[in-house]
């Protein structure tokens, strides 16, 4: 499938989702605006051909009622729940954007993103096909590489990053590995099984990002957060569990079940004077101790 078929099938569905209900004279009308277009309409049956290209891409179901003639997304629940269509369909939407826009190059200031997707596809095949993975791996704190077999679990996003989950096979044991600190990685003729009872979704359910530390309890976390600064947090909310449960003109107060690893307490720090954590105890004192810290460090005399 060429990659110019896949963005008018992107195309097509992010028209469809953001107007909810549209004519297929309506869909044309939008579509000769586009560089993609070429100044052409969609033929219906070019555009039924697209229709069911993208309803298998992204698994939706796209009909038409018949008494206005309008297209809809039957279930476009499913792309407002976030999970893997809604951010297969974004990262695709971005991408066809960029390339409607390649004359503002320029103009458009993208982040840098580690190598770690160079590893990718060799980590998803190995995934398909139930392989083991041969990877050489130095980590950040680690003075020297090692080469060792994985049994790839799930992959993970996290700030830019990828990262494998697997068993490292020789410690019989789930590891986080981030693909940026691979040095190089085969596919075994090794099959694993894939364990019925490893849910990755549950499996960070509780995790703020990548961390899963099984000695750091599941908490209830308050948060006090300037007004100003509580907006942030409603609009990008810090863990699926977080809950606003008092607010007023000066401060508000968020819930948040999960467990506060070293990567929420950085998380935390980052956010500066504007959030402060009122519970639980242990890591309120936890983070006094770290501001005490860095206190210290800045109060040094040159």
């Amino acid at each position: 499938m060429s990659k110019n078929l896949i963005n008018k099938y992107v195309w097509l569905v992010e028209t469809l989702y953001k107007a909810k209900k549209i004519t297929l004279k309506e869909i044309n009308r939008r579509w000769t605006q586009t560089e993609l277009s070429e100044g052409e309409e969609i033929p219906r049956r070019t555009f039924n051909n697209w229709k069911n290209a993208a309803e298998e891409m992204f698994g939706l179901v796209i009909m038409c009622d018949k008494h206005d003639d309008c297209y809809y997304i039957e279930n476009r629940d499913d792309l407002e729940e976030g999970g893997f269509q809604r951010w297969l369909l974004n990262t695709m939407s971005v991408h066809n954007t960029l390339l409607e826009n390649k004359a503002l190059s320029g103009r458009i200031l993208l982040e840098n993103i580690p190598s770690g997707q160079d590893f990718l596809a060799t980590v998803m095949e190995a995934m398909k096909k139930s392989k083991l993975l041969e990877i050489t791996y130095k980590g950040y704190w680690s003075e020297h590489e090692h080469t060792f077999p994985v049994a790839p679990y799930c992959v993970k996003l996290f700030r830019q990053r990828w990262y494998l989950v697997g068993n490292s096979i020789n410690e019989d044991i789930i590891r986080i590995y981030a693909l940026d600190r691979v040095l190089e990685t085969h596919l075994s003729d090794e099959a694993f099984k894939y364990p019925k009872e490893f849910n990755p979704e549950k499996y960070f359910k509780h995790c703020f990002g990548i961390i899963h530390d099984e000695n750091c309890h599941l908490e209830t976390v308050k948060l006090k957060v300037s007004y100003n600064q509580a907006n942030y947090l409603r609009s990008l909310p810090l863990h699926p569990s977080q809950e606003e449960i008092e607010c007023n003109d000066d401060y508000c107060i968020f819930s948040l079940n999960l467990r506060p690893t070293f990567d929420f307490q950085q998380e935390i720090l980052w956010n500066g004077d504007a959030v402060e954590v009122l519970e639980p105890l242990w890591l309120r004192k936890e983070m006094t101790d770290i501001v005490k810290r860095m206190w210290n460090n800045y109060n040094k005399t040159f």
